[in-house]
């Protein structure tokens, strides 16, 4: 099941070109942003995100595995055998895919076709809140729910302190996106996000 995931990145990716205009793509933000020195707070921004994301869970479960990044380094384990290969090349292994995937991917249709889609029918502010709460239900497959040869197994304390976090993200993202009126600096933090956390995973969390 493992190749659906850079799948379904690579289909939201492609899904602007295969579903809208010209115009279209514009209105959902594929545009050039208001000035491209947004880019660079932007990124501060999501590894400022990224940061305390991991600080908050290292001060309630330290490197345990209800730590989220705990999890995420463990499921870059079960992606490919690690051992023979060394941390550098492991960061950079895992990192380069998380810096174009899911920054593109996620943010083209969670801050771009779902956005625009959800306001057709309901407020700017309600359908905000309803794709960032969409975007941390989904990031439970990266933590707090989990199905295996056991069966399904739930972290639901922490499972929910994880998805609250990746709803904050996605409110910041969200809010980038509206400030640039593009979604090219929500990207820039969102890429950020997720070097900042391969960062501290394989600094502090890989064993």
């Amino acid at each position: 099941m493992r190749p659906l995931l850079p799948a379904g990145f690579v289909l939201m990716t492609l899904a602007p070109w295969l579903l809208l205009t010209h115009a279209g793509r514009r209105h959902i933000g594929l545009q050039a942003p208001r000035s491209w020195l947004a880019l660079g707070p932007a990124a501060l921004a999501g590894s400022a995100a990224a940061l305390t994301c991991f600080a908050l869970g290292m001060l309630l479960y330290g490197d345990s595995a209800d730590h989220w990044f705990t999890t995420i380094a463990a499921s870059y384990r079960g992606m490919m055998n690690t051992s023979g290969f060394s941390t550098l090349t492991l960061h950079l292994v895992f990192t380069l895919p998380a810096l174009l995937f899911s920054p593109i991917g996620e943010e083209i249709f969670f801050r771009g076709i779902l956005q625009r889609a959800l306001e057709q029918r309901v407020s700017a502010r309600a359908s905000t809140l309803t794709e960032c709460a969409a975007f941390g239900l989904v990031h439970l497959c990266h933590h707090g729910m989990a199905y295996g040869a056991a069966g399904l197994s739930l972290r639901p304390v922490s499972g929910a302190l994880w998805v609250a976090a990746m709803f904050l993200a996605a409110l910041l993202f969200a809010t980038i996106r509206q400030r640039t009126n593009s979604l090219f600096p929500a990207m820039a933090a969102h890429a950020a996000f997720n070097a900042t956390m391969n960062v501290v995973i394989f600094a502090f969390l890989w064993h």
